[in-house]
């Protein structure tokens, strides 16, 4: 905020020099500009100026469009926002133009974060790190990444299905496995195939197959579905069985999703007891009610009546369960309030928030928590 400020003070001392002091402040700057806990947000445009400019953001607790002031006599527009150390907070712009509003990224900041709808530009705070385990590194051997066909009767289609093999794969030793639903996301935007690479060449993961499945219609299917089920456990699960070599115990056996594919991960281990010990649940969509209906819109309704009844009978599920959420989420209460209940229903249940939202990068920073405490290898060591 400081050094906007004296930009401001400068522009009012001599207007005359406005354009030159903007010019000088974007060329000596990144942005957001960031000090102490605070960021300021800053949009200037000359050749397109705007009627009006706006903050929209993820970050549950503040109001989401927010404006920027305009500094005075000129076309920069700036808002600062105390945020918390290390705060990874994904926004865009909303420019209005002739009573024409239009969403884009920060034209000034490089920093973007791209999900299945396009991508965001990101504003980290000095106290966030990006985790060294999500780059490929040069001396760990690869994992190899195959596609399989799996006809499934309950969808009456065919399921593309991608399965990773650790690097010393070898059909004559037999492997934990892990299930990953939104599996094309989880590779595309989390990086989890330089992730497993890394955590697994490190003796911090176990070697473990993972098997990435995708839904069609993604979150009917995902959201407390019967059908859902019977795919994972009865189809899917099978397969895999029988074409890696995998165990076949219920002690190495996981599944794991975020969102949605949380709660169809909790779902079906609490309708199948006995199928998946190792739960990783990331920004599960845990709704429930205690009176009344819920605010989310009928997509919700089979997830509410199922937590709503989860919480009634926690004891069914028989896992280890890993959950992760961000603390800008709306989601976080539903979270902590369940991991509150499996813990008194004594379930082992490891729970880490971040200074994020519901966002792919959120995720992708747990995996190495998440891997290491329900898949733990030789050299395992919990992360703060």
């Amino acid at each position: 905020m400081r050094r906007v400020l004296e930009l401001v003070r400068t522009i009012e001392r001599e207007p005359a020099r406005s354009i030159e002091a903007l010019t000088a402040f974007v060329s000596e700057n990144r942005f957001p500009v960031l000090d102490g806990d605070n960021a300021t947000f800053f949009y200037w445009n000359r050749e397109r100026p705007a009627d009006a400019v706006y903050l929209r953001h993820w970050v549950f607790g503040l109001e989401s469009r927010q404006p920027l002031r305009r500094i005075e006599g000129t076309d920069a527009w700036y808002l600062p926002l105390d945020l918390p150390a290390k705060a990874r907070v994904e926004y865009k712009f909303e420019v209005v133009r002739h009573n024409h509003a239009e969403w884009m990224r920060d034209p000034l900041n490089p920093l973007e974060a791209h999900d299945p709808f396009g991508s965001n530009s990101v504003c980290t705070m000095p106290g966030y790190v990006v985790p060294s385990f999500v780059h490929e590194q040069a001396v760990v051997r690869r994992g190899t990444v195959e596609t399989v066909a799996v006809p499934s009767a309950v969808f009456g289609d065919t399921r593309q299905i991608r399965v990773y093999l650790p690097a010393e794969y070898k059909v004559s030793k037999r492997y934990p496995l892990l299930i990953c639903h939104d599996g094309n996301d989880y590779l595309r935007f989390a990086a989890m195939r330089p992730i497993l690479d890394n955590l697994i060449h490190h003796h911090e993961v176990a070697p473990l197959v993972v098997a990435f499945t995708s839904g069609v219609d993604r979150n009917r299917e995902y959201g407390a579905n019967d059908r859902q089920v019977t795919f994972l456990v009865d189809e899917l699960l099978p397969f895999l069985r029988r074409t890696y070599a995998v165990r076949d115990s219920h002690e190495a056996t996981g599944l794991m999703g975020a969102s949605f594919g949380g709660v169809s991960s909790l779902y079906t281990a609490w309708k199948r007891p006995g199928v998946f010990n190792r739960l990783f649940l990331q920004s599960g969509s845990f709704v429930f009610t205690d009176v009344g209906a819920h605010d989310r819109g009928p997509l919700f309704d089979p997830v509410v009546s199922f937590v709503n009844a989860f919480r009634e009978d926690p004891g069914r599920i028989d896992a280890r369960v890993f959950m992760s959420c961000g603390i800008f989420e709306s989601l976080i209460y539903y979270n902590r309030s369940l991991v509150t209940l499996l813990r008194d229903s004594g379930i082992d249940v490891r729970f880490v928030e971040s200074q994020d939202g519901h966002n792919w990068i959120g995720w992708r920073d747990r995996l190495r928590d998440g891997l290491t405490w329900l898949f733990p290898g030789h050299l395992w060591f919990v992360y703060e």
